[in-house]
């Protein structure tokens, strides 16, 4: 019998998950669908009960519902109530399950390349949708501290907080104080959606040491201002699309309970550039 899987969220006809499935169920010969399905902030509940309706076997969540979707759910994993969001859901004759991606998602790039992030110091930019997730995956690897900068410092205390309840050594700053103090970090990760409208990078990368790791969770453009500063220093650079893989292919394997087949979808997500 086939199956339809969906990403939902409003806007979402730029969406590049249907094209990154839809090469895995071609790889794998698997008879799925997956499309993409706008649902409006404030009709969430409907939306849900409309794809109930259609037998929808599982669906990832995308801006603006994933806090929201915490209500309609039956059960959800535990990554789910540590970040506080649900990106991907299961649905087993109507009992839905809930689970978040996006700590392994960001993650899967460091263990591809077998980058180490134990007792690092981590320098973080921004402190909204991805940041708590970002900040439990450091915790789980056991990063030494994390120091987090934000335009607005309230978030960033909030974060801080979190990240100090969960056992990673935080601290919170404006985004301005960073100045020329990248140079003293292990790893920076933007998490502002600066770089998105090719904006110059938030903040200066002079004189980072070159096994510096530089990750840009914006995915496009791929060489935001940032990666390309990181590259002019010749950092070790992760790219967003490859959390948005990791995140995908984590998916893939919750919903199908077989190996994803990472280079095929690579492929598509980058044919979609």
């Amino acid at each position: 019998m086939s199956k339809t899987f969906a990403v939902i969220g409003d806007p979402i006809n730029h969406s590049l998950s249907p094209n990154i499935h839809s090469a895995a169920f071609r790889e794998l010969d698997l008879d799925c669908a997956y499309i993409g399905y706008r649902i409006p902030k404030g009709e969430l509940e409907e939306g849900i009960q409309g794809l109930k309706k259609i037998k929808i076997s599982g669906f990832n969540i995308t801006i603006p519902h994933k806090i929201e979707m915490m209500k309609y759910v039956d059960k959800m994993d535990e990554s789910c109530s540590l970040i506080g969001a649900i990106n991907t859901v299961t649905n087993n004759d109507g009992v839905l399950k809930g689970y978040n991606t996006d700590m392994d998602g960001f993650l899967e790039p460091f263990k591809k390349k077998e980058l180490k992030i134990k007792d690092s110091k981590i320098l973080l930019l921004g402190a909204g949708g991805a940041a708590r997730a970002i900040v439990a995956g450091f915790a789980k690897e056991k990063a030494s501290s994390i120091t987090i900068a934000n335009r607005t410092i309230e978030n960033a205390n909030n974060l801080s907080e979190f990240a100090k309840k969960i056992g990673l050594k935080a601290n919170a700053i404006k985004i301005e104080q960073v100045s020329d103090s990248a140079k003293d970090y292990d790893i920076i990760v933007n998490a502002t959606s600066v770089g998105l409208k090719n904006e110059s990078s938030p903040i200066s990368l002079e004189g980072i040491r070159e096994k510096t790791i530089v990750y840009d969770i914006v995915y496009m453009p791929m060489n935001t201002d940032f990666i390309k500063k990181a590259k002019d220093n010749k950092a070790t650079i992760i790219f967003g699309y490859e959390m948005l893989l990791g995140q995908a292919t984590r998916a893939f394997e919750i919903w199908h309970g077989v190996e994803a087949p990472y280079n095929v979808m690579k492929k598509a997500l980058l044919g979609g550039f």
